[in-house]
């Protein structure tokens, strides 16, 4: 059997401490591709000293991160993983291979916690509420909108997605859900992150992310820009 290799984007804040240990986490032959989304730690100058390839995205937002990542790729196929070492990018080559296999076209982490830290009541609360608006939406079940999840480049451009914001992993489901795609779960242990969160680790912050995840929500279907499914 011939391994399928993948780029991994690692969208990126002021992670200088956890970057050694996610970059080397990545799976031989793969291509890191971390996404300095304006860092102050030199995390940029970090990442570029381990082997990275390093994006600049001047304009803050999560989606924007890792909307410019995936232009950046050039891999079949293009997995995301966050940058603060709360999920293990080593897992990932089992996500790759049930695209490869042909079993799924988006294949999404579902968290375990591994610690009652690594995912505060808040957070696990807004998760919950927006798998069941997402269920609603588009009748797709899910029981996490994890970020560590795998995809083709192609189809995963085709998706037409726009929002540059915390609303852009859950946009990536919806868009692929109608566009018929099969989306499906693997089990993940999470971690206690490495630092601060930007999002998840205060109340405001995970407010603000259900907020721009609702925006995609009540947003219309429409057209996608070119056929994305891949089945």
């Amino acid at each position: 059997m011939i391994p399928l290799t993948a780029d991994v984007v690692l969208p990126c804040l002021d992670e200088a401490d956890a970057l050694p240990w996610v970059l080397s986490r990545i799976p031989p032959g793969w291509r890191a591709v971390v996404v300095d989304n304006g860092s102050s730690d030199g995390s940029a100058a970090v990442a570029a000293e381990l082997g990275a390839t390093v994006v600049c995205e001047p304009r803050r937002g999560f989606g924007a991160a890792c909307h410019a990542g995936l232009l950046a790729c050039t891999a079949e196929f293009v997995c995301f993983c966050d940058c603060d070492a709360s999920l293990d990018p080593a897992l990932l080559p089992a996500f790759v291979r049930q695209l490869g296999d042909g079993d799924a076209d988006l294949v999404l982490g579902r968290r375990r916690p591994a610690a009652r830290r690594a995912f505060p009541p808040h957070a696990r609360a807004g998760n919950a509420a927006l798998v069941r608006m997402l269920h609603r939406r588009t009748g797709v079940r899910l029981r996490d909108l994890g970020p560590l999840r795998a995809g083709r480049r192609e189809a995963l451009l085709g998706l037409g997605l726009t929002d540059r914001r915390s609303g852009y992993p859950l946009e990536m489901v919806v868009r692929g859900a109608d566009a018929g795609w099969r989306i499906t779960e693997r089990d993940v242990p999470y971690r206690p992150r490495t630092g601060t969160s930007k999002v998840t680790g205060t109340w405001r912050g995970t407010w603000h992310a259900v907020r721009d995840m609702r925006a995609v929500l009540a947003a219309p279907a429409r057209p996608l820009p070119y056929e994305a499914a891949t089945r």
